[in-house]
């Protein structure tokens, strides 16, 4: 029965959100159960993507993107794919009907990572929408569970979280990404002179990002509030981490927030959650 390859699928996404990151991991393990494994699909698709033209050095980057991209918009058109998590992914975007155009953003984003870009404030917000504020929205489909009237009201809300962690990530990763991968997103910014006044202002945009994304998080259902406010409370710890660091120590080192810490804000929100925090 396809049933016991569509369980694959999904159990193979898991793993891969398991592998890749700890504290998304912790977020989903909040969701409520009937939405858990379609957040994992998502989480899986959007990692392949990103390891393609992050990690995979020495092979045809372009080629694989390219051919994954094929392959993610025939799963979806057939329902079906022998990659386990497209199979899983397309099972995710038919449940909940996710916008077809939502993944060709992502995957836009995707291939800008392949060549050379001078982000200019156009260009950054293109990258950002692509990157992260869809991914969001992808997740918000299956948290708002086909109301679509939900959905558009929560709308902002979520695509100012997904800009948010993805500037935290860009301040976290910036050492890697501009000496190993040659990018540097923030719009008319130097790197070889990124100083404290810079860091600031790049600190004060997240911050905005930060605020109006909590709005919306008090907004969900209970079913995914839970999950998502503790994605919100792990970077924002992570954010506060690295506001407190020197503009030089940010380009010398990757701040983390360590397993024990990570452990102590999943604590921390399971007792928010049984005092009904909003």
């Amino acid at each position: 029965m396809k049933l016991l390859y569509d369980n694959l699928s999904v159990e193979v996404s898991k793993m891969t959100t398991r592998a890749y990151s700890t504290s998304f991991s912790m977020g989903i393990y909040f969701l409520n159960n009937r939405l858990r494994n379609s957040v994992y699909s998502i989480y899986g698709f959007v990692r392949l993507a990103d390891e393609i033209v992050d990690s995979f050095e020495g092979f045809d980057k372009k080629f694989l993107l390219a051919k994954f991209k094929e392959e993610t918009f025939a799963a979806i058109e057939s329902k079906i794919s022998l990659n386990p998590i497209l199979n899983s992914f397309q099972q995710a975007v038919h449940q909940y009907n996710i916008s077809l155009d939502l993944v060709e953003t992502f995957m836009y984003s995707m291939e800008m990572d392949l060549e050379k870009v001078e982000y200019t404030p156009e260009k950054y917000e293109q990258y950002i929408l692509g990157s992260a504020e869809v991914v969001g929205l992808m997740c918000l489909h299956v948290f708002t569970e086909g109301d679509l009237g939900e959905f558009q009201k929560m709308k902002p809300y979520a695509m100012k979280l997904g800009a948010a962690f993805q500037k935290v990530n860009f301040l976290r990763d910036l050492k890697d990404d501009y000496q190993v991968l040659g990018r540097s997103y923030f719009p008319n910014v130097d790197i070889s002179e990124f100083n404290c006044a810079v860091k600031a202002e790049i600190e004060r945009e997240i911050e905005d990002d930060f605020e109006i994304a909590l709005k919306g998080i008090k907004m969900l259902p209970s079913s995914s509030k839970g999950g998502v406010y503790l994605a919100y409370v792990y970077y924002k710890s992570l954010f506060d981490k690295i506001k407190k660091l020197p503009a030089k120590r940010v380009l010398t080192e990757r701040v983390r927030i360590n397993n024990g810490r990570k452990f102590g804000l999943m604590i921390n929100c399971m007792v928010q959650n049984k005092m009904n925090w909003v």
